[in-house]
């Protein structure tokens, strides 16, 4: 529930053995080192534990003189139910490809110096630490002895000043009734928002500012004076929150300076300048009322970049490309009259160009922005999701995925979009593996408008046979259903196990549209689920679609979709599976922790009885139609589900099982609103197709 940036978890994995890479400077015991290694696969197939040997890639950084590509790659491994991130690098051609880090440390972070060392965090010595080493993996050295750990670092151009960002505790209310109860386990509140996603609000996380001569730090300052709110933003807020100018003279930091119920109310974040010459802040964009992130500076110094949403309390709305003239305090709207969202953005080499990431009808390609004209041009097209982007000179590089690839690394020509694959950890185990086939289909809505899915199908399809037929409900509401790869929803592993999977672009996602992506909101039982059944309709048309043997299956927005269309089917679906989905919204109107989310989408509390669109959404909560349940329905839940709480799932099981519903409940006491544990999330995978096959096989 709820939209969330991609790219916001690190997921780990590990696969076949990667032969073009070489293993450098060995320590720790081999049964303590996690990394690739070769298997044997019984046929062609995915299957849910090879999902978990897979090679992440992520965070690739180019070289001072893009020579040179560093990237970080985490591997899992199954039975010690634990992950490892560690250091890759590679010509920028993707030639000579070898690991730099052999630990069991996860080494992440990592970054250039100027003169070509690279430095990272690691928990070696206990916290994580900022350490560096020569390119070749050896000679570590830790520079950073900061006692509440380091959450996230940059160094200024010259390596001369250090930002970090480390943990402030909060301080407790009325201390003195804690006086002698050291082992109390008690927390007492007076004002929202006391805890976030999957953790309490026990400490802000701050940033910090150093001199750096090479010697380690211990301590900079705080130049957020021990106020009581935080940069990063949580909860999933990291270092791109946050610049250096050039000169190194002034820290950009994105905050939103409110508290309490003011705090779980407003999106209203702004970006502040912090002067190291006078110690003053700035707020940079005062009257900007909703989200402002990413600031990165030109690389001469003379504007800032960032994007901005323009209302406050509305965490989906369109993210635009702003430039401020640091010279003249000019403020420039610059994707004005661009119908899509704005996001990782990147400064040319020469400052003459900002690239960046935009969803576009179910996919996420790379744009540029040209200084001289203004003109947005779209870069790259096809079936795939881009997900980073950065300038080489004449070549680009970002990080690509699709339904049928997991994230590598791929150069870019600006000049015509075309693109090659570089990196290849994962070619040796998807060179044995048959995947279905990605179509895109169009269908007519029942307002008449044409909405995309994808349809997978399953490995070796045969179309004269008929398919179990599954629709996928995505989350967000407000998130796309792109070409991304996913290490739970992944689309190839249910085609894999024989089922043909549907996935439409409902009213409600981006790509398509401000328009497209608004109408959503405050109409949950509305349009978008018209737009599903539309969607499923049309692909049961076809024969190799089996109409008697359908299924429903989302997460979040999804799953609440899924509830909802128990109550409404007309018995299209024979089994149902939701997962963190809202139930009861009346309920979940005062158990999130981000009120803004609910008076935004759903119009407001339910105790506004003249609030016409709160009253409507309300109205359509999915518990009010438990009645007209008729369908086995999977449920499931975690306890660390601060978004939407595990009470829902087990609300919306036990009305099944008092309704004499065919139902089962998965429970996970310590995973948060996704299932991050690669045993929990393979027993996810196996309930999740016992219950589907018992269903509609």
């Amino acid at each position: 529930m709820y939209k969330i940036n991609r790219n916001l978890f690190i997921s780990i994995c590990l696969v076949m053995s990667l032969t073009a890479c070489v293993r450098q400077e060995k320590k720790g015991t081999s049964d303590e080192i996690i990394g690739p290694k070769t298997l044997q696969l019984e046929n062609d197939l995915l299957t849910a534990e090879l999902l978990w040997n897979i090679g992440r890639v992520s965070d690739i950084q180019l070289s001072p003189d893009a020579s040179e590509i560093l990237f970080r790659v985490t591997w899992y491994n199954l039975d010690k139910n634990k992950g490892n991130h560690e250091l890759y690098l590679m010509n920028s051609d993707g030639n000579n490809c070898r690991r730099i880090t052999h630990t069991p440390f996860s080494e992440y972070e990592a970054r250039w110096t100027p003169d070509g060392k690279i430095t990272f965090i690691s928990s070696e010595s206990g916290t994580p630490q900022i350490w560096i080493m020569d390119k070749n993996g050896k000679n570590r050295k830790q520079l950073t002895r900061v006692e509440n750990g380091v959450n996230g670092y940059k160094f200024s151009a010259d390596m001369s000043l250090l930002v970090y960002v480390s943990d402030v505790p909060r301080q407790r209310i009325k201390k003195k009734l804690f006086e002698g109860l050291d082992k109390t386990s008690g927390r007492l509140m007076n004002d929202l928002m006391y805890r976030h996603w999957d953790s309490w609000v026990d400490a802000f996380s701050h940033i910090f500012i150093t001199t750096f001569n090479g010697q380690p730090v211990s301590q900079g300052k705080d130049i957020m004076n021990g106020e009581p709110w935080e940069s990063p933003i949580r909860p999933f807020g990291g270092m791109e929150q946050v610049a250096i100018s050039p000169d190194s003279k002034t820290i950009i930091y994105t905050c939103r300076k409110k508290q309490g119920k003011e705090y779980a109310l407003s999106t209203n974040t702004d970006l502040y300048a912090y002067s190291l010459a006078t110690g003053q802040t700035t707020n940079l964009t005062s009257g900007m009322m909703g989200y402002d992130m990413e600031p990165v500076f030109s690389p001469d110094g003379k504007y800032l970049a960032w994007w901005s949403m323009e209302r406050d309390g509305y965490e989906a709305d369109q993210q635009r490309l702003f430039l401020l003239n640091l010279f003249t305090g000019e403020k420039i709207y610059a994707s004005q009259g661009f119908d899509g969202d704005v996001s990782q953005i990147t400064w040319s080499k020469h400052g003459d160009l900002i690239y960046f990431i935009s969803n576009h009808q179910a996919t996420y390609q790379i744009y540029s922005y040209s200084m001289a004209d203004g003109e947005i041009r779209q870069v790259t097209d096809g079936m795939h999701d881009f997900k980073t982007v950065l300038d080489g000179g004449d070549k680009l590089y970002g990080i690509r995925m699709s339904i049928q690839q997991p994230d590598e690394i791929f150069s870019i020509d600006p000049s015509n979009g075309e693109f090659t694959e570089i990196s290849f950890i994962n070619k040796d185990l998807f060179a044995r593996l048959t995947l279905g086939k990605v179509e895109e289909r169009w269908t007519k809505t029942t307002d008449g408008k044409m909405m995309k899915s994808w349809v997978i199908f399953p490995p070796h399809f045969d179309s004269t046979k008929s398919y179990p037929t599954l629709l996928f409900c995505e989350g967000g509401p407000q998130n796309a259903t792109s070409q991304f790869w996913s290490y739970r929803w992944n689309f190839q592993l249910m085609a894999a196990n024989g089922y043909i999977i549907v996935a439409p672009n409902r009213r409600g996602v981006p790509g398509f549209g401000q328009e497209w992506k608004e109408q959503v909101s405050g109409d949950y039982g509305g349009q978008n689920m018209k737009d599903y059944l539309s969607a499923i309709d049309d692909v049961t048309s076809e024969p190799w679609s089996d109409e008697n043997h359908l299924g429903a299956i989302g997460a979040s927005y999804g799953a609440f979709s899924v509830y909802w269309l128990a109550g409404h089917h007309n018995k299209r679906f024979k089994a149902f599976i939701a997962h963190d989905g809202m139930f009861n919204l009346e309920a979940q109107y005062l158990e999130t922790e981000e009120m803004w989310f609910v008076n935004w989408d759903l119009g407001g509390p339910y105790w506004d009885k003249d609030n016409a669109i709160a009253q409507r959404s309300f109205a359509n909560s999915p518990h009010r139609f438990v009645d007209k349940w008729d369908t086995p329905i999977l449920i499931i839940h975690s306890e660390k589900d601060y978004r939407i709480v595990a009470s829902q799932g087990m609300s919306a099981f036990n009305a099944a099982v008092l309704r004499g519903i065919p139902a089962e409940f998965l429970y996970f006491p310590d995973e948060n609103h996704w299932v991050l544990q690669p045993q929990n999330s393979v027993l996810w995978q196996r309930v999740f197709f016992d219950w589907l096959d018992q269903w509609l096989k």
